[in-house]
């Protein structure tokens, strides 16, 4: 498992989820099927704009996604950007229980 930490969460005014790792790039993530897509430009990881999902929902769609189909974990920092983001969902992101994600 290779790990790498999220340099930047962001909620593009679209209201689209994007995560961008620090090192890694996933230009075939689509194969997953887990309507997870990569954006070059930005270098980062991007789901829909919720509907029945939640945001936390997304960010561990998006894990998930990245662990499955490359043996990738990304994970958040104190380093971690946050754009566009309230500090109540800030902190919902930031615990995994929230989004099915490892208890630490």
């Amino acid at each position: 498992m290779i790990a790498d930490p999220i340099d930047k969460v962001e909620i593009r005014d679209d209201g689209r989820l994007f995560v961008k790792p620090a090192t890694q790039s996933f230009s075939v993530i689509y194969r997953a099927a887990m309507e997870v897509g990569w954006n070059p430009a930005s270098r980062s990881l991007f789901g829909p704009k919720p509907r029945e999902w939640t945001y936390p929902m997304w960010f561990g769609q998006i894990l998930a996604a990245a662990e499955t189909e490359y043996g990738v974990r990304l994970s958040l920092t104190s380093q971690t950007s946050w754009v566009n983001f309230p500090d109540k969902l800030q902190a919902e992101i930031a615990d995994p229980e929230r989004w099915g994600g490892p208890k630490t």
